[in-house]
């Protein structure tokens, strides 16, 4: 099990391959580790699927397989993805702490409908 960081990066979140533009979907990671994600979307997805998660920071995209599906509640679901490439998400973390931009959830999530910790296990 890796360490997560509890870190929200507005992303486009949308299906390999995508059929149209229609299927991107503005949302953000719950948590992050060097080989997965947890992606809040507003639509349930199967595992073995493939996402593509391009940050709006930097529009750097990457693909995973959507390792589970969890129901978080008012219609959202927490996207276990296992990343491709391991990915070094504290440059993130740095960048936000050398420009003072407070980088957080696209919309809240009410604490009783969190997402769970053991998102991309």
């Amino acid at each position: 099990m890796e360490k997560r960081l509890p870190l929200s990066i507005v992303v486009n979140l949308v299906p390999v391959p995508a059929l149209s533009t229609d299927e991107t979907e503005l949302t953000y990671t719950d948590n992050v580790s060097d080989h997965g994600a947890c992606v809040v979307s507003s639509h349930p997805w199967q595992p073995g699927e493939v996402a593509e998660v391009t940050s709006l920071l930097d529009q750097i995209s990457l693909r995973g397989r959507v390792v589970h599906c969890r129901e978080c509640g008012d219609d959202r679901y927490a996207i276990g993805l296992k990343l491709q490439n391991a990915v070094l998400w504290p440059a993130y973390l740095t960048h936000c702490s050398n420009s003072r931009k407070n980088y957080t959830r696209a919309s809240p999530v009410p604490s009783s409908t969190q997402c769970p910790a053991n998102c991309h296990d």
